[in-house]
């Protein structure tokens, strides 16, 4: 019976969760006077793809989509690869002080600083381009790496370390080939993370950006609200079609998201 709960309330939340996501999608595919009926139709309406149509037709998406990628692909590998060092070095020489200064950044609201990054960034000449917009999107990820992977850097114990340079590895090959191979699954979801924070990313992204050439695809989505209409059609096909590549990255990093056996294997 406890069984059948579990199940039951498993259920019921995967079907809150979900409910949104239903509704998107059945908005994307519905004819404009379907959209409003009442009481809403769940699922009895005639499919058509017009507003994807709408959509992919502008010229602009294809630009959006492109930018957004390529921001978030490489503020992710530019997050890692400054983070993941750090994070060693903080989990192996225990810099306690400066752990809090680094988890601190993360601690102010974005709008509280989107005035000075927005001097900077027209100071140093980077306001409404993907490079200003991909530094900023990696400094703001950079917290988060150093403090999720020390975490898993501080699971893998020393000692492996510590055999791979009595068998004459270096501390930089020894990071390399023993413990990052063995930490893949907060790497991957470290990535992940960073990847939709990225992808998601709205408000900068709309403030620092001005022209179709650096705008990402939130702010695509959003320019479908004018003031004489809100094409909610349109708007639902972007957005489901926004979501694909986070699913698919995620689908594919998912083997890697539950920790390997050998973080705990060599402990007790």
């Amino acid at each position: 019976m406890k069984t059948a709960w579990k199940y039951a309330l498993a259920a019921l939340a995967l079907a809150l969760a979900l409910a949104p996501v239903y509704w998107l999608v059945t908005i994307s595919i519905k004819k404009e006077l379907d959209q409003f009926a009442y009481p809403p139709l769940w699922w009895n309406f005639a499919p058509t793809l017009e507003h994807y149509r709408d959509a992919f037709g502008a010229r602009s998406f294809g630009r959006f989509l492109a930018n957004s990628a390529l921001v978030a692909a490489g503020s992710t590998l530019a997050a890692l690869l400054l983070g993941v060092p750090a994070a060693y070095g903080l989990a192996r020489f225990r810099w306690e002080r400066l752990s809090f200064w680094i988890l601190s950044t993360r601690m102010l609201p974005p709008i509280v600083t989107i005035v000075p990054l927005f001097l900077m960034l027209r100071e140093a000449r980077l306001l409404n381009s993907l490079l200003g917009l991909g530094l900023l999107y990696t400094a703001f990820n950079l917290p988060f790496v150093i403090w999720m992977m020390r975490g898993f850097f501080d699971e893998v114990p020393v000692e492996l370390e510590e055999a791979a340079r009595l068998d004459g590895d270096s501390r930089l090959g020894a990071l390399v080939r023993v413990v990052l191979p063995i930490v893949r699954p907060g790497l991957a979801a470290t990535a992940v993370f960073c990847a939709i924070v990225a992808w998601n990313e709205f408000l900068f992204a709309l403030i620092l950006t001005q022209t179709e050439a650096a705008a990402t695809l939130p702010v695509g989505i959003a320019s479908r609200v004018t003031q004489y209409e809100i094409k909610w059609g349109a708007m639902s096909a972007a957005g489901v079609v926004a979501m694909a590549p986070v699913l698919a990255f995620a689908a594919a990093a998912q083997k890697y998201l539950v920790r390997g056996l050998s973080l705990g294997a060599v402990k007790g």
